[in-house]
């Protein structure tokens, strides 16, 4: 249990059906928020998200849809006015990977990490934004990774739009924090995700070995990151990158 009391604020996550993005939209709820929930459709998307209505009745809300498309972005937007009247919370957390060396990545998988990890970022951050100037409130915290500090073998792209992502949060710290909206970045490290689960065997134990802790991190505790940039814990905290990845980067 949570000693963090959002009772009556609402958060919006992004690919919030597996990995960080479930565990974001768990442990939010909670906290006590009601959270608007995104991903792709799909029969797994679906399923977690049918537990967590069940879990939480009355205060969970499914917008499907990719968030590179401007009418998911509107989606999600739409549904916390029409359901909550309000949002106070943003976790841009959709993201995908696609690794290739240099010289053998095509013109479509360059477009499509751009269009999923800084385009729809930027689309579904704007449209918060006009909601939280209302209430001249709020917490967007965006999820980069610590390749997009450091860069990463066969990830150009990959780190390129992950570094975006760390850009596009100073930017808006910068003009968002007269109104009292704060953007921050979490640049998790080696996690078990599904994500991380693909890699091939030599390489996931080359990755741990170089882990300071010495092992791999979980998504909750890249939630426990999320949950306190949500929290008035970080109300005095903006434009700011916290690594979560156990010392890969030190």
């Amino acid at each position: 249990m949570t000693i963090i009391d959002l009772n009556g604020r609402v958060a919006a996550v992004t690919g919030a059906s597996r990995g960080i993005g479930r565990a974001a939209a768990e442990t939010l709820l909670k906290a006590g928020c009601s959270v608007v929930l995104n991903a792709r459709a799909s029969d797994e998307a679906s399923a977690s998200f049918a537990e967590l209505e069940t879990a939480f009745p009355d205060r969970v809300t499914a917008v499907y849809g990719s968030v590179a498309d401007g009418v998911t972005a509107t989606a999600i937007a739409q549904a916390a006015m029409s359901r909550y009247k309000r949002l106070d919370i943003l976790v841009n957390n959709a993201g995908i990977l696609r690794e290739k060396v240099i010289g053998m990545i095509s013109d479509a998988e360059i477009s499509e990490l751009f269009d999923v990890n800084i385009i729809g970022l930027i689309k579904v951050t704007q449209l918060a934004a006009r909601i939280m100037t209302r209430r001249k409130s709020g917490s967007i915290v965006n999820i980069s990774s610590i390749v997009g500090m450091k860069g990463g073998s066969g990830q150009i792209v990959y780190s390129a739009t992950k570094s975006a992502v760390i850009g596009a949060t100073f930017s808006a710290a910068k003009e968002l924090a007269p109104l009292n909206i704060r953007v921050n970045a979490i640049a998790p490290g080696l996690i078990d995700t599904s994500m991380t689960q693909a890699f091939a065997d030599i390489r996931r134990k080359s990755l741990e070995s170089q882990v300071a802790m010495g092992r791999v991190g979980s998504p909750q505790e890249v939630a426990n990151a999320i949950l306190f940039f949500a929290s008035d814990l970080s109300a005095y905290v903006t434009g700011q990158v916290i690594g979560v990845d156990g010392g890969l980067v030190i």
